[in-house]
C-alpha cells in the first residue's frame, strides 16, 4: 500500500513518462491486461488513457487493472491514470527506489 508522499513521488516520475495504455470501446480486455503486465514488469509505472468511445471511467479502468494485474492505482485525472507495481524479482533491477 502506498502512503501519500510515495504517490507523490510517482506521480512526479509519470510527469515526464509517455502514455503508453490505450483503453478503447472493448475495455480492459486479455490484450489489454497483458500489454499492462507486459509494461509494469519492464517499467513498473505506466501511464494509461480511456478512450472517449469507451464504456469505462478511467477510474473504473485503471481499478480493473489494477486488480488484474496485481498493481496499485495511483492517480486518476481526466482521461489518463497512473499505475505502479513493484519489480519483485532483484533488489538492483528496481528502477523506481521509493521513499519511506
Amino acid at each position: 500500500m502506498l502512503n501519500s508522499r510515495q504517490r507523490a513521488q510517482l506521480r512526479a516520475a509519470a510527469n515526464t513518462s509517455d502514455t503508453i495504455l490505450h483503453i478503447g470501446k472493448e475495455g480492459v480486455t486479455d490484450n489489454v491486461i497483458k500489454q499492462c503486465t507486459d509494461a509494469l514488469a519492464a517499467r513498473e509505472l505506466i501511464k494509461g488513457r480511456v478512450l472517449p468511445n469507451s464504456g469505462l471511467t478511467p477510474r473504473e479502468a485503471a481499478d480493473e487493472l489494477a486488480r488484474q494485474c496485481s498493481a496499485e492505482t495511483v492517480q486518476t485525472v481526466g482521461t489518463r491514470f497512473i499505475l505502479y507495481k513493484e519489480n519483485q524479482d532483484i533488489e538492483k533491477d528496481k528502477r523506481i527506489r521509493l521513499i519511506k
